[in-house]
């Protein structure tokens, strides 16, 4: 009977403190990332806009009675920071710059006493976007996307950067050509005897479906994800004999290729091997099991 180790303090604490991490880790990280995605939406876009918000408030106030009382600034007051600016030594500012820097400042400090008006360039973003995608869904939006994308296109620098920008977002969320993982599969590849885990994204170009056809019939396309970044992979033809099947969804996949292939399908563990049980619909025979259906 092998010999159990000495539990030490430093043995506990280590062990302790590993499983720790592996308890709050994830959560941790997955707040540090929706903070720090919020931060930048907040400085890049939500900041701006208040700043602009506040600037069209200012310019209003001389025009508009309600603004006149809560934020433009009295004679007095204007007097007293004039002589302040004198008493320092500084070159003596005009009346009306002067006034325009403590309405500015009036205004800021009115703004930064409710910290719900921070939000107002959030929304002001999600709406603006919203509207756009109104107006480009329309015969008029579109013509005039178009010829925005043509002028952009036409500008050096700019049209070797914007059309591979333009396909990377239309690939992640575009409606019109989304992706389409619609089944999972298992191929050999990249040689005979090693098989991967891929993602079946469709029909192959027809010059391809052609080659295949005088060959091994009908083919299909297959996504290969690699580990630990699914993002990224190889495309390849196959014939649609050459798979099988895999009895699992995208994300379980998914999860199966990030971790490198320690989250494993509960249903297609080891440990449930050998009870005798198949998903419905499936032959038992090794064959045929789980063989690519016709289209």
């Amino acid at each position: 009977m092998p010999k159990s180790e000495k539990r030490t303090f430093r043995s506990d604490f280590r062990r302790f403190f590993i499983k720790g991490l592996a308890v709050l880790l994830p959560t941790v990280l997955t707040l540090w990332i929706l903070v720090k995605a919020y931060e930048f939406i907040d400085v890049t876009i939500a900041q701006p806009i208040n700043g602009g918000i506040r600037f069209v408030i200012g310019q209003a106030t001389p025009h508009i009675e309600m603004f006149q009382e809560a934020f433009e600034p009295t004679s007095a007051a204007v007097l007293k920071e004039q002589l302040r600016l004198d008493s320092e030594g500084k070159t003596s500012a005009s009346e009306l710059t002067v006034r325009r820097a403590l309405r500015d400042n009036e205004i800021l400090t009115w703004w930064q006493a409710r910290w719900y008006m921070n939000f107002i360039g959030l929304v002001v973003a999600i709406l603006a976007v919203y509207t756009a995608g109104r107006l480009l869904g329309g015969f008029l939006g579109r013509r005039i996307h178009g010829r925005l994308e043509r002028l952009l296109t036409s500008i050096p620098l700019i049209k070797q950067i914007y059309p591979y920008v333009k396909q990377v977002v239309d690939f992640i969320i575009s409606d019109d050509k989304p992706i389409r993982f619609n089944r999972v599969v298992m191929v050999e590849y990249p040689r005979k005897g090693i098989w991967s885990v891929g993602l079946v994204t469709g029909k192959p170009m027809r010059t391809v479906q052609k080659a295949i056809s005088g060959t091994e019939g009908p083919g299909i396309t297959v996504f290969i994800p690699s580990s630990p970044t699914p993002f990224t992979g190889y495309t390849i033809t196959v014939a649609r004999d050459s798979v099988i099947e895999l009895p699992i969804s995208i994300d379980e996949a998914l999860r199966f290729t990030i971790s490198g292939g320690v989250l494993v399908p509960s249903h297609e563990s080891s440990e449930n091997a050998g009870t005798g049980s198949l998903p419905q619909g499936r032959d038992a025979d090794p064959d045929t099991t789980g063989r690519m259906p016709e289209e």
